[in-house]
């Protein structure tokens, strides 16, 4: 049986705000199956927790001159930003809420 649905794809589509035909539901339930196979096997890999975080593919080899020179900006303070917001607390810009829970 499948751990995914056409009406948890729609519900989802409908937390974000999209609306889906059929057809194109059905291409994202296709896509959260092949991703669920691959994570499946994934996961039948023995050992495969004592394998080290990996953050690229390969080795990433650069020396300190590969980075560029910091600049020396002025820095705005919290309050100068703070100062043109329409809604704010004391501490944050307040902004509408635009995804659903």
């Amino acid at each position: 049986m499948s751990r995914f649905t056409k009406e948890m794809v729609n519900e989802l589509a409908d937390k974000l705000l999209f609306d889906l035909s059929e057809e194109e539901n059905q291409m994202v339930l296709d896509e959260f199956e092949e991703i669920d196979r691959n994570m499946n096997k994934i996961n039948k890999i023995a050992d495969i927790e004592k394998v080290d975080v990996m953050t690229h593919p390969f080795e990433i080899e650069f020396s300190i001159s590969d980075l560029r020179e910091d600049d020396n900006i002025e820095e705005l303070s919290q309050e100068d930003v703070l100062q043109n917001a329409g809604h704010k607390n004391l501490t944050s810009i307040i902004v509408p809420k635009v995804v659903g829970e």
